[in-house]
């Protein structure tokens, strides 16, 4: 039962890993930029939906007004980071995005510390009533873990009907195959870029409300522990693939809690990190990923 009890626990936190894992592996996908600010947005959804809740409290209605808010200012902030910062460097190095991306995550932490209504301390984040549901003697699942991992599947369904059934999915497909193609084809490449920056901070908003509602404790520096877990496992289950970022978000949250059931919650960190290097080692592309081969 206690395996058992930890696989629910690795369910529910997978669940957010794999939220925010999708965001780093489309972004990667299109425009081959590991964008290190994602878990920042993941902060910024948290602290919305903490306003939105401290306003007009924690009920159902409350928590369906705080995601939809969340969305849409994190969608916002995306549009506006893929505009101003990441675009104008879209023909530059590839290490120049990539120290734009640190530099922005830095913005927006250190800009979160010094705004006065947010400020450097942390804060408790309003949920709604924790209960426990007893399924057998020794196994349980609260509220919260049954509402992480149910809207988590729904977001997910969502996401794989827009990319495989849509218009603009499609677009990001061909984006993501061949750029210079896509544009010849008559694909808005700016639009179908933007717009995957829109979905990927959309997620990670959902990411934020679910991982603060699950773990209520906010902080500047919340997003980064998250985000960098989740790009673990975006590259354990394959960069730029979807349905390996998913994988390996479940598999990185059930590592975690069988981690820190049965050995130590102090190793769960390092061995998150050893599981990086070792795919690294192993097998780079990941899980799903698929070997590209580079004519010279």
């Amino acid at each position: 039962m206690i395996v058992l009890q930890q696989l629910i626990n690795g369910l529910s936190l997978g669940s957010i890993y794999a939220l925010i894992a999708l965001g780093y592996t489309m972004v990667y996908g299109i425009v081959k930029l590991i964008n290190f600010a994602h878990g920042d947005i993941l902060m910024v959804g948290a602290y919305t939906g903490f306003f939105v809740l401290s306003a007009i409290g924690a009920g159902p209605m409350g928590m369906l007004l705080a995601f939809g808010v969340s969305m849409i200012v994190c969608a916002c902030f995306g549009l506006t980071i893929e505009r101003f910062a990441y675009r104008p460097l879209r023909t530059s190095p590839r290490l120049n995005s990539l120290i734009t991306a640190i530099a922005v995550s830095l913005i927006l932490q250190n800009g979160a510390r010094v705004l006065p209504f947010i400020g450097p301390n942390p804060r408790p984040f309003p949920r709604p009533n924790v209960f426990t549901i007893k399924i057998f003697e020794d196994l349980t699942i609260s509220n919260i873990q049954i509402t992480v991992i149910i809207l988590s599947a729904i977001l997910m369904l969502v996401l794989n009907y827009i990319i495989n059934y849509t218009k603009r999915g499609k677009a990001m497909q061909a984006v993501s195959f061949d750029l210079q193609a896509a544009s010849l084809m008559g694909i808005s490449v700016n639009k179908t870029i933007t717009f995957t920056f829109i979905l990927g901070s959309v997620l990670a908003a959902a990411g934020g409300v679910l991982y603060a509602t699950a773990y209520p404790r906010l902080e500047p520096m919340m997003g980064m522990m998250p985000g960098l877990k989740a790009f673990v496992a975006a590259i354990l289950g394959g960069i730029g693939s979807v349905p390996g970022a998913m994988l390996g978000g479940f598999i990185l949250g059930i590592t975690e809690t069988f981690t820190r059931g049965f050995i130590s919650s102090q190793y769960a960190d390092a061995i998150t990190f050893s599981i990086l290097i070792i795919v690294l080692l192993i097998r780079p592309t990941g899980i799903l990923g698929k070997k590209i081969r580079v004519k010279v």
